[in-house]
Parts: C-alpha cells; sequence; structure tokens
C-alpha cells in the first residue's frame, strides 16, 4: 500500500513537472500552466519574427521573462492578440531591434522590458496597457516617438531614461504618476503636457532635458520631486498649478521659468 501510494505521489509530481518544464515547438522553447503558454526562448538566427498564437494547441498568452534577452539578431516582431504581459526583461539588450508590434491585448509591460534596445525608433503603448514597469525602454537611444496609451496608469521608475534621440512623448489621460527619472537624460525632448490626470512627478523626472523648452503640468498635479526638472538648461515656460507656488525651487526651477495657472 505504501509503495503504491509513493508510485502515485511520484506519477503526480512528474506530472506537474511536466506541465512547468520546457517545451518546444520548432525554435522556440516554452513552459505551460493552466493550459496558457509562456515564451521562454527563441533559439533562431533573428530577422523578422512573428510570434505564434498558438503552440501545439496551447494559447501563447505571455511573453516570459527573458525570452529574448542580449539577442543581438532580431530586427522585427509581432507580438500576436493572444498576448497579455511581457516579462521582465524580455527583450533586453536586442540592439538590432528596430520595431516591435504590441497588440492591443498586451496589459502589462515588465521590468527592463525593452531595457538597451539601442536600435529600436518608435514605440506605441496601445490602451490596453496598464502599467510600464520601471526601466521598460531605459537606454533606447534610437528612440524617437513614444505614445502611451489612455488606460496606463503608472510610468514606472527611469522607464525613458536616457533615450537620447527622444523628441515627441504624448502622454496617455489615465496616468496618475511618473516615476524617478521616468524621462530623465530625454537630451532631445523638447516639450511636454502632462495631462490633468496625473497626480504626482518623480524625482528627477525629466532631469537633465536639456533641450526641453516648455513644459505644461495639468491641475490634478498635487507633488512635484526634488530635481523633477534640475539640469533642464532650456527650460523657459513651465505652467504650474497655483497651489504648488512657493515649491518650485526644489523642482530645479527658478522664478523667471514659472507660470501659474
Amino acid at each position: 500500500m505504501k509503495r503504491s501510494l509513493a508510485l502515485l505521489a511520484t506519477f503526480v509530481i512528474a506530472c506537474g513537472y511536466q506541465s512547468l518544464s520546457g517545451k518546444t515547438f520548432g525554435d522556440w522553447t516554452y513552459t505551460v500552466t493552466d493550459n496558457q503558454a509562456t515564451i521562454t526562448s527563441y533559439s533562431s538566427d533573428g530577422g523578422e519574427v512573428v510570434i505564434p498564437a498558438v503552440m501545439n494547441e496551447i494559447p501563447v498568452v505571455k511573453v516570459g521573462n527573458e525570452a529574448f534577452k542580449y539577442n543581438a539578431s532580431v530586427t522585427n516582431i509581432t507580438i500576436p492578440d493572444s498576448v497579455t504581459s511581457i516579462g521582465n526583461e524580455a527583450f533586453w539588450y536586442c540592439t538590432k531591434l528596430t520595431s516591435i508590434t504590441i497588440p492591443d491585448s498586451v496589459e502589462s509591460i515588465g521590468y527592463a522590458a525593452f531595457n538597451g534596445c539601442t536600435s529600436l525608433t518608435s514605440i506605441t503603448i496601445p490602451d490596453s496597457v496598464t502599467s510600464i514597469g520601471n526601466e521598460a525602454f531605459w537606454y533606447c537611444t534610437k528612440l524617437t516617438s513614444v505614445t502611451i496609451g489612455n488606460n496606463v496608469n503608472s510610468i514606472g521608475e527611469r522607464a525613458f531614461n536616457g533615450c537620447t534621440s527622444l523628441t515627441s512623448v504624448t502622454i496617455g489621460n489615465s496616468v496618475t504618476s511618473i516615476g524617478y527619472a521616468a524621462f530623465g537624460i530625454c537630451t532631445k525632448l523638447t516639450s511636454v503636457t502632462i495631462p490633468d490626470s496625473v497626480e504626482s512627478i518623480g524625482y528627477a523626472a525629466f532631469r537633465s532635458c536639456t533641450n526641453l523648452t516648455s513644459v505644461t503640468i495639468g491641475n490634478s498635479v498635487t507633488s512635484i520631486g526634488r530635481n523633477a526638472f534640475n539640469g533642464c538648461t532650456s527650460l523657459t515656460s513651465v505652467t504650474l498649478p497655483k497651489l504648488l507656488v512657493g515649491d518650485y525651487e526644489s523642482f530645479g526651477l527658478s522664478a523667471g521659468q514659472i507660470q501659474f495657472k
């Protein structure tokens, strides 16, 4: 009896392990949990890559943590509309990646998901996304334009820090917080409009944006972190809500730069 129970336990554990351990589908490795697949790696030479929506009759719902990390050959990626999540460091330092299509099924972009993608030129974050992780696009040095969808609640710390080619950013009207150094050292950014939905702007959020000339801050902002605009040496016009009067020096601003609503 004891031996039978032991064999049964071994069988159950083995089945459980099999559902979580790596499986293959062509050039892909993936895991399965609750009949849903998470991509864990890609072994081909790259170029243009279309992620399959289904692998062995199992829907793909996540690009897993580090799935394409340090893949220096992938140039274009299309993510299917079955995917709801892009994991931490999923495309970390994919240095030849020039474009990626993020479908409106994706709800979250993980920590450092596109960190160091130094050939990526533009990104549109769809309305389905609710959060952008810390360092998600840090050091994407060729990124010129960003559109952030209307359901994103928070822009993570250093999310676009060091995007030195970024000239245009559209912040969706559901964003409530802009994290620490989120747009720091975006040295080609010239103007920013922060919508009325935003309540807090983090420490050094736009620090050293040396070509930033004008900023309009929405009426709902109640806190701005220290040095939020420190080092913005071209900044001539900042429009602030009146409730922030008296605090501007801590933001890295001078009286001559300020206009109050």
